[in-house]
Parts: structure tokens; sequence; C-alpha cells
């Protein structure tokens, strides 16, 4: 089952389930009116609500499938949680052994990523910044925790970024990470409770440009350093999510330094029982100028089902 967030023709966006794989008919949760509010439940309660939600009839007639994400929930990111984003940090950094250090430590890299009305979703584009010479998607699996820090279910993160930048100085990691088009997820949350052998998801990568496979990689979420549930903990230590956090638990597939996106490409993820997430490449930040100004621009957004 997926929880997702959609839009019918002249209508503002709503909650609702696909009870088998995405696309497919999706059941409205008239329970509430966002995801955000949804997040402030407890997880039996979201159980009990989007089970009831997967009996009642489907939306007739097409909708669009939004960015999963709205209202004050955030988006947040973890690094350096597998050894190969260690190595390609410390391969890309003035600063080496700052990378090594937060491999080994105790505590988890994290920084935010992204506000709800800035998330774009599968098919839509994603940006590299005009000012940063060495760019790469980063394939993620993110967790979605409610107010409480349970976790409620599960996306496909692409945390695009700037090795150039961050490369430069550490300091710049926001710069680096927080820009016009740097966070893409799948359509629809995966709940927790149908996901098997959550710490052993298949994730794989693949590039093209002009048609042509450019990269790919594949790894295995076994491979992090980190457990979901700790890394969810670390946030809560210093925050209150009282509309539930999204937390992207970092990248175990990095291009070589050789590797630089380009516009155009096509960047496709797809993680184990999760989903998939698909994306073009563009440049700027003018394809993105209009995200956040128009509630009926952006409820345009996203995958038609």
């Amino acid at each position: 089952m997926f929880i997702v967030r959609y839009a019918r023709a002249d209508a503002p966006a709503a909650v609702g389930v696909v009870p088998g794989e995405l696309p497919g008919p999706v059941h409205p949760l008239a329970e509430v009116g966002s995801l955000s509010e949804l997040l402030t439940l407890p997880l039996d309660r979201v159980r009990e609500l989007t089970t009831e939600a997967s009996t009642r009839p489907a939306e007739s007639g097409e909708v669009t499938l939004l960015p999963p994400v709205d209202g004050r929930t955030e988006v947040w990111a973890s690094g350096v949680t597998y050894l190969r984003s260690r190595d390609a940090r410390v391969e890309e950094s003035s600063q080496k052994d700052v990378y090594q250090k937060v491999y080994e430590a105790q505590r988890p890299e994290l920084f935010f990523k992204s506000v709800a009305w800035r998330v774009l979703c599968d098919g839509e584009p994603i940006g590299i910044r005009s000012d940063s010479e060495l760019n790469v998607p980063e394939p993620e699996l993110a967790v979605v925790a409610n107010a409480a820090g349970e976790i409620v279910g599960y996306l496909v993160c692409n945390d695009v970024s700037s090795r150039t930048i961050e490369g430069e100085n550490p300091l710049y990691l926001p710069q680096a990470k927080v820009y016009a088009g740097a966070c893409s997820v799948s359509a629809g949350i995966r709940v927790a409770w149908d996901v098997e052998h959550a710490h052993e998801l298949g994730i794989t990568l693949t590039i093209e440009r002009g048609g042509k496979t450019v990269f790919s990689g594949e790894t295995s979420t076994d491979q992090m350093q980190r457990g979901y549930d700790d890394l969810v903990s670390w946030l809560y230590r210093g925050d209150h999510y009282p509309h539930g956090v999204v937390l992207s638990t970092g990248t175990g597939i990095i291009p070589g330094m050789e590797f630089r996106l380009q516009g155009g490409d096509d960047v496709r993820i797809t993680i184990d029982q999760v989903g998939s997430l698909t994306n073009r490449v563009v440049v700027g930040t003018e394809p993105f100028a209009r995200l956040g100004h128009d509630d009926a621009a952006t409820s345009r957004r996203g995958m038609h089902v």
C-alpha cells in the first residue's frame, strides 16, 4: 500500500491510498486534509485509517499524484552513512579527515534539505546549479516519520548535490545541498508494515544521455553504517516535528570524479519494494521559479493516473 497526495481537475490537493502498486486507483482518505495532518497521528491510527480507506471506492477519472510532502513537514538528510559515501567525500574534499571522522563518530551528519513546497516528484525536472561544474544525483532511501518519531513509511529520494561546492569547503554544504531543484521523491509513501527486511533493500541508479546509459550503479541498504531508527532518534533529540519529517538516509552510489550531470540527462532510481523515481535534469533556477507561488500551478505537478 502507498499513501499518496493527489489532485483532481479544479480541486484542491487531497490524501489517499493506492492499495496495490503505483500507478493505480486512488482511494480517498477523507479523515485528514493533508499528509502533514496524517503525520500528527500515532502509527497505529495511521495504519487504521489507511486500511479503512483502501476498502472505499476509488476516485473516478484522472487524478494527478503530487509530491507526498506538504504543509510544515520538512525534508532532512543524512550524510556519510555508507563506506562509498565516505570515500567519495574524501576524494572530492580539501578537508579529507572531516568525513572519516563523521563516518566513525557516534553522532551522524544530519542536514536540512527542503521545505515541502520545494519538493519535486516523479516525472518532474530536477536541477543542477549553474555555478557548479561537478554535480551528481544521490539515490537514497528516505524514511517518513510521524510527530512521535515512529517510522510510517519509505520513499525513494534523489538528494541532488554539487560536489564542486561541498568539496571546496565543508562549510558550503547548505549551498551544495539546498537549492532550486535539488530534492525529488517518489510519488507515494510505501507503508512501513508492507516492507519486509527494510535493512536489505536493493538500490539502483541509471543515468541516460541521448538515449544511452552513461552511468549505472547499485548498492543495498545493508551496506549502511547506521540504522534508520538511530538516525531518526538523533534528529528528534534537537527539535520537535509536529507534522512529521522525511529523513533521507544517505547514498551508497556516487559516480567517479570524472562524471558530471548535464542538462537533458534522465536519472532513474529504483529501490526494492519502495518504488522508482525518474527525473530529467535542467540547469539553473528558472524552471522552478513558480514553485510555492501559486497553488493552482503546484497542484498540477506530478504523475497522472
